[in-house]
């Protein structure tokens, strides 16, 4: 019985990607199929890859770390556990981060929408609260790293 309560808890506290805002701490939980997965590189020791992940409220830019990025294709849906929404060499991203966790819980049917992409929008602090951002502009409705197809 633990160990439903403790799933159950977490399918309680996702957050649907349309309201992720960029952070400093690792408090996202949320579930989302992948789209399109980059080409993975290589910079030094890390290996990364960026994909395009989506739900049914809003797309993201995912960033796939070491194992994450042969782990995952296209079809899967991912369950992130403690993620982060902040920049990566200047561009804004969802990752699991040191203290997340990403797993796959299922493949194909999934409802999702590829705009707003939340990669996709200019953020700026909350002058209220400075440890909090708000959202000022949108850059492009939908990413420009993975264009929709014609």
């Amino acid at each position: 019985m633990d160990a439903y309560a403790g799933s159950s808890s977490i399918m309680e506290n996702m957050v649907p990607l349309k309201d992720v805002a960029p952070a400093a701490t690792n408090t996202v939980n949320t579930q989302f199929i992948l789209l399109e997965k980059g080409s993975i590189t290589q910079d030094g020791k890390e290996t990364t890859c960026l994909a395009l992940v989506a739900d049914e409220t809003a797309s993201v830019h995912f960033q796939m770390w070491g194992s994450e990025c042969k782990a995952f294709e296209p079809g899967d849906i991912i369950r992130l556990t403690d993620g982060i929404f902040s920049y990566h060499k200047n561009n804004l991203v969802l990752r699991g981060g040191k203290k997340g966790k990403a797993e796959k819980v299922g493949e194909f049917t999934m409802l999702f929408v590829e705009t707003p992409n939340m990669s996709e929008i200019h953020w700026a602090r909350d002058p209220d609260n400075p440890k909090k951002f708000l959202q000022e502009a949108v850059i492009s409705p939908h990413s420009r790293i993975f264009p929709p197809s014609q």
